[in-house]
């Protein structure tokens, strides 16, 4: 084979590469649209109103991920199943913010922690890397933890609401989130500087259940829980 001869073949390889990278764009794009949609029907919560309204709520954003079911199915087809990590890059940001998301509304709906697997459902992709298109653990764990900031935001905002019963909630499932984060050791600095983040996060929850303790607003909240 002549030198040109293997630059040629060379540039066929990054020309369909780049096809590659240019048809999984185009889908993540839409992802992110739909995440965005879904992320503006969740924040209506925070509002004073928009405690009353949490099921119809969490019921619209579960019908936009069928939206979002339809597009990580094209998704899949868009690369070879053995070449996921090669452009994970283009889908990992919006794969974080739709893992956030689920767990929001799963939070929403029962104050629970949601599985990784849960995750993967919603999504309708697989949870072993074998199987092809998966919640890879690490943007699993950074929804989580983008989860712990949107928390910390809602326990403010339930004061505010009126709600007092719900920043003692939300710190007992933030504190129980931190102690399982403490389990892991974090090699992926991005996750670690996020980790980090969620030290502050326990701190105004914390200083919210305070502020509410002095003014006797919880235990007026748990003797009303109590009746």
């Amino acid at each position: 084979m002549s030198v040109t001869e293997m630059f040629s073949f060379i540039q066929g390889f990054l020309s369909a590469d780049q096809d590659i990278r240019e048809d999984i764009r185009k889908v993540v794009q839409v992802l992110e649209q739909t995440a965005r949609e879904i992320l503006t029907v969740l924040q209506s919560v925070h509002q004073p109103s928009g405690f009353k309204d949490i099921p119809s709520k969490c019921l619209k954003a579960r019908e936009l991920f069928c939206t979002v079911r339809n597009h990580t199915g094209e998704l899949k087809t868009k690369f070879p199943v053995e070449q996921y990590y090669r452009y994970h890059e283009h889908w990992r940001f919006v794969l974080q913010r739709l893992a956030f998301l689920a767990a929001f509304v799963v939070y929403l709906e029962s104050e629970s922690l949601v599985t990784r697997e849960e995750v993967a459902q919603i999504l309708a992709i697989e949870v072993d890397r074998e199987k092809g298109f998966h919640l890879d653990v690490e943007d699993y764990l950074a929804g989580v933890l983008i989860l712990a900031s949107e928390l910390s935001r809602l326990a403010v905002n339930s004061v505010t609401a009126g709600d007092y019963g719900r920043p003692l909630r939300i710190s007992n499932f933030i504190n129980e989130l931190d102690s399982g984060f403490r389990l892991l050791n974090l090699k992926n600095d991005p996750l670690r500087k996020r980790y980090d983040g969620l030290k502050y996060d326990v701190k105004k929850i914390e200083e919210v259940v305070y502020d509410l303790s002095i003014r006797g607003l919880a235990k007026e909240q748990e003797a009303g829980g109590d009746k």
